[in-house]
């Protein structure tokens, strides 16, 4: 079975919300809600032209995010993007989809 990281940064609100809407491919054997999450500080400064969620247009932001991993089929990986972007409040979020390597 091939399968894919993914990798999103979202604001910690969020995470429930989009998390609940991905659950579905998250299951493992006898297990879902499979996932990992790590804190961290994200940095952006939106720029002319931008509507951004949270911030001002020409301001350095700092936001409390999660970044939320966890692998998918990679037949599903392609739903899982499009089901993230549409729950996550930001106009361009950071999603990485990475391609894992099968050792069996």
């Amino acid at each position: 079975m091939k399968y894919v990281k993914i990798e999103v940064f979202v604001p910690e609100k969020n995470v429930k919300d989009i998390i609940s809407n991905v659950n579905e491919y998250l299951k493992d054997n006898n297990y879902d809600y499979v996932y990992s999450s790590t804190k961290v500080l994200g940095h952006f400064r939106p720029l002319d032209g931008a509507d951004p969620y949270l911030g001002s247009v020409g301001k350095v932001e700092e936001v409390d995010e999660v970044k939320l991993e966890f692998r998918v089929k990679s037949k599903d990986a392609k739903e899982v993007y499009q089901i993230i972007k549409r729950e996550h409040p930001y106009e361009v979020p950071i999603i990485n989809v990475i391609e894992l390597v099968d050792l069996d």
